[in-house]
């Protein structure tokens, strides 16, 4: 159960407790029981949509405009993964994620806002795993997105651009997160154009219809400083930013999802994922080393755990076989970390990974409904 005081604190300003807030308070609880979470995850990706705006198939994204909020939508994330060495020999991964619940399809000033707003972050070393977690209402300034110039954050966590005339706004972002015992500055600087997902950007989640708007920037390279409890390392890898946004992503009996992102040593790409129901459904997009997409629909990619881990008294696969017979693409993956658990008020696994078999590189892994 997410710690109650923890939300009752977002909700104050100045010792007084807004009005306005607690029926907005009293929604984000409901929405954060641990069988919600465990199921589907902040805000009830699976729950009814009423009155909010549904993903059409044939919209074009528009950038920057997309980069930012889509109050009329439900849900939404900017979610940035890096792979890195240090300077040490050793493997890192990195999270920063901003998530954006809505209460209500409407955007409003101050204590008036219905956004809410979470961000994750994570730091994963071969033997430790950290994690760390902040909450924020909308409209007075503790969390939000801007278009251009681009910079998502929440209290001082942040992903800024610096994106120089001529780029996209996202082609050179600097990123920072701390908790309790780690923090990173980190710079990432695109080589590589954005990618839409499923057709054009409409990402099917689900035989029934249930879809999202999503694209990627995989083409990061990523330099910078992990403080870790020991002191910090220097590293240097690659990154890639996933956006995505609905009001329903997932059908009423999905209970989770398995998703990789990865850098394949030749420069390809590939995103995956299988999400998990009465039915199995997968999807994934094949990305060329200079943008060049081919989505992959429902069945194309297959999933086949190997291993499995417990932790939290869960008890998780952390080892799988990905296939895509078409591409001749069959590969094995391994955590850096079989423990990287996010064990937060959203708890889900999420690290790095290295594989190999037809292809080898590097990825990243999140798994949730556990």
């Amino acid at each position: 159960m997410p710690d109650r005081r923890k939300w009752v604190t977002i909700f104050q300003a100045g010792g007084r407790f807004a009005p306005a807030c607690l029926a907005a308070l009293l929604c984000v609880l409901s929405l954060s029981m641990p069988v919600q979470l465990s199921a589907q995850g902040f805000a009830g990706l699976g729950t009814d949509a009423e009155g909010f705006a549904i993903p059409e198939r044939g919209r074009a994204l528009s950038f920057p405009e997309d980069h930012g909020p889509h109050p009329e939508y439900r849900i939404e994330w900017w979610y940035l993964t890096a792979t890195l060495t240090g300077e040490d020999g050793q493997d890192y991964g990195v999270q920063w994620t901003l998530f954006r619940s809505a209460l209500a399809p409407r955007e409003d000033e101050g204590w008036d806002s219905p956004q809410v707003w979470m961000g994750h972050a994570g730091l994963t070393t071969a033997t430790e795993h950290f994690a760390a977690e902040r909450f924020a209402r909308g409209g007075i300034g503790q969390a939000g997105v801007t278009t251009s110039p681009f910079r998502a954050h929440i209290d001082d966590w942040h992903m800024t651009s610096r994106a120089r005339s001529g780029e996209d706004e996202l082609d050179r972002l600097d990123v920072h997160a701390r908790g309790a015992d780690f923090h990173y500055t980190l710079e990432f600087v695109a080589e590589g154009p954005l990618v839409f997902q499923g057709d054009h950007g409409y990402s099917a989640k689900s035989p029934e219809g249930q879809a999202s708007y999503y694209y990627s920037q995989p083409f990061y390279t990523v330099t910078g400083t992990l403080h870790l409890p020991d002191g910090p390392v220097e590293v240097s890898g690659k990154g890639w930013l996933d956006r995505e946004w609905s009001s329903q992503p997932l059908s009423d009996d999905q209970q989770g999802w398995d998703w990789v992102s990865l850098s394949f040593d030749d420069g390809h790409r590939m995103m995956g994922f299988q999400l998990r129901g009465r039915e199995t459904f997968t999807a994934g997009t094949w990305i060329t080393p200079e943008g060049t997409s081919t989505p992959l629909p429902d069945g194309a990619v297959q999933f086949t755990p190997l291993a499995e881990t417990r932790i939290n008294g869960r008890v998780v696969p952390t080892s799988w076989q990905i296939d895509w017979p078409e591409g001749g693409v069959s590969i094995t993956t391994e955590p850096l970390n079989p423990k990287a658990w996010m064990d937060l008020s959203m708890s889900y696994w999420e690290g790095p990974l290295r594989f190999s078999g037809s292809h080898s590189g590097r990825g990243y892994l999140e798994m949730t409904g556990y």
